[in-house]
């Protein structure tokens, strides 16, 4: 294809694949964001999967569909089409069936007629999308480009769908570690406010000569009255040495 942002200038697939099943998902599994891990997918879906000349991801939170991570800027351009005109094989991947594969993109132009006619123009004759899903819960789709008709054989279509089960692996635990790491901060958070306010109702007990639950009580009503964070409210005691003004 003469566009240089096309399919064919994403890079050429080995013959044979490099890694093993193991080696795979170790490195699947190696990145220590969701986004990063989304982006891992798609470059080695490309790396590694016969027929694969671009790819994108689908997610799903809550019934609702985003785009979450492509191989280039044509990628990105169709997976947000399919998004937008809400059909195409990631779209049924999510949905309806786990593996959906459109060996000729002509043949589904009844199927999806908003989709058909722009992925065609863009030089994306064939597809083939693996749901990502971890026991019961779908998490979007894989969706793997071909710029030739009939880009998947049999073998790309196995090991595809072996590739997909250790994506959506990696994804869960990336998410899971994303979320740790937001418990973990807002625990510290938690007691940094806490030992600060500790300091501001020292701070009220020695000046104003009260008992720490009264210095307390100063320090939440003073919050509630200037509309702001008892955080913030200890803070400025602790540096000012007195109340701000209600």
């Amino acid at each position: 294809m003469a566009d240089e942002s096309g399919l064919g200038q994403l890079g050429q697939n080995p013959e044979s694949r490099s890694l093993t099943i193991a080696d795979l998902a170790r490195s699947l599994a190696s990145e220590p964001t969701v986004q990063a891990t989304l982006q891992r997918i798609v470059d080695m879906a490309v790396e590694e999967i016969d027929g694969c000349e671009g790819a994108g991801i689908l997610l799903i939170d809550k019934g609702t569909i985003a785009v979450g991570a492509w191989s280039n800027d044509l990628v990105r351009r169709i997976e947000h089409l399919e998004f937008e005109v809400g059909e195409g094989p990631c779209i049924d991947a999510i949905w309806q069936r786990p593996v959906f594969e459109s060996a000729d993109l002509h043949d589904q132009i009844l199927e999806w007629p908003k989709f058909v006619p722009g992925a065609i123009e863009s030089g994306i004759e064939s597809m083939l999308a693996f749901r990502l899903f971890a026991v019961e819960e779908t998490l979007g789709a894989l969706d793997l480009y071909s710029g030739q008709r009939g880009g998947f054989d049999e073998s790309a279509r196995a090991f595809g769908a072996v590739f997909a089960a250790h994506a959506a692996l990696a994804l869960v635990g990336a998410q899971i570690h994303e979320r740790d790491l937001a418990t973990a901060a807002n625990l510290r958070e938690a007691l940094a406010t806490r030992d600060l306010i500790g300091q501001a109702k020292g701070v009220l007990m020695a000046n104003q000569h009260i008992d720490a639950d009264t210095a307390f009580a100063l320090l939440r009503t003073t919050s509630q009255l200037r509309n702001e964070k008892l955080r913030l409210v200890a803070e400025y005691v602790v540096e000012t040495g007195t109340l701000p003004d209600h």
